[in-house]
């Protein structure tokens, strides 16, 4: 049940979402960039050398266990050899709109720096789901990192509106750790951030598949459209594997067979896929700092 409060808090923020940062200037140029030319890929490199922030935080990645590379990266151009040019543009783009939300202040229940560990954590658990996919199921490296670090933008997008809102959210979720997280925003807010996400990427002209992921990463099988975006199965199967990692949200534990085939892996790889990625959330804690 949707509370006044919370249906005048929802009113109140629609009104205020063109307050919310524009695009970063470098996200811009980013999203532009084509990929299909040498000079494309000097460009790539030109502009992520130029950000001290993301030529950091893609050093570190290649860097992280997960990657699994046995000598040290040193440099961007390191790292684009070792992570692919497709994906060192997803990750910039990713960490630039991350970024260029103020360095707000935490709150009682909720720190962004928590938020930015689920969120990388997510995109290599899915990097690792994909793995098991069938070729021509698997979405490209590239969609997979930048849906994995935005899925939860909404997050921010709540926190930089109504930072005391925010803050009795995640207090709620706290509070009740087994009720499902969007039952407990509809309650508090009268929204969810996968609702305040989807606005914001619209807002940014982000790709229509990751506005998808934004709106519908919780209830993936709502809606057609989403239900046939690979995308978004694998982050709603992530967070299942990674319950209440970086940030307590519940979105349930169980994981059917149906769920599993319809990204074309095998049931029988459940256990095993756990494990790993387990092993690498732990991993990737290690490099959130730099994050």
């Amino acid at each position: 049940m949707i509370t006044e409060h919370a249906k005048h808090w929802l009113t109140q923020a629609l009104a205020n979402i063109d307050a919310l940062p524009a695009m970063p200037a470098i996200a811009l140029k980013l999203m532009a960039l084509k990929l299909d030319s040498a000079a494309g890929e000097a460009q790539l490199m030109t502009l992520v050398e130029q950000d001290p922030q993301i030529s950091a935080k893609l050093i570190s990645l290649a860097n992280s266990p997960s990657i699994g590379l046995a000598r040290k990266v040193c440099s961007v151009g390191e790292a684009s050899v070792l992570l692919g040019l497709d994906r060192v543009k997803a990750v910039a783009l990713g960490i630039a709109v991350i970024s260029n939300f103020p360095q707000l202040p935490g709150s009682q229940n909720f720190a962004p720096q928590d938020l930015w560990l689920h969120s990388l954590t997510i995109a290599i658990a899915m990097h690792t789901l994909s793995l098991s996919m069938p070729e021509h199921l698997r979405p490209q490296h590239d969609q997979i990192y930048l849906a994995g670090l935005l899925h939860d933008i909404g997050y921010m997008a709540i926190h930089y509106l109504d930072n005391a809102a925010s803050n009795e959210l995640h207090h709620q979720l706290r509070l009740q750790p087994k009720r499902p997280v969007m039952e407990i925003e509809l309650q508090t807010l009268g929204a969810s951030h996968c609702y305040i996400g989807a606005q914001l990427a619209r807002q940014w002209s982000l790709p229509e598949e990751i506005v998808t992921v934004l709106g519908y990463h919780h209830d993936p099988y709502v809606d057609q459209i989403a239900a046939n975006n690979p995308l978004v199965r694998l982050v709603n199967l992530a967070e299942k594997l990674l319950p209440n990692f970086g940030i307590t949200e519940y979105c349930g534990n169980e994981i059917g067979e149906h769920e599993w085939r319809a990204l074309g892996i095998a049931p029988e790889k459940a256990d095993e896929l756990r494990d790993n990625i387990n092993e690498l959330a732990i991993q990737a804690a290690q490099i959130a700092d730099v994050f």
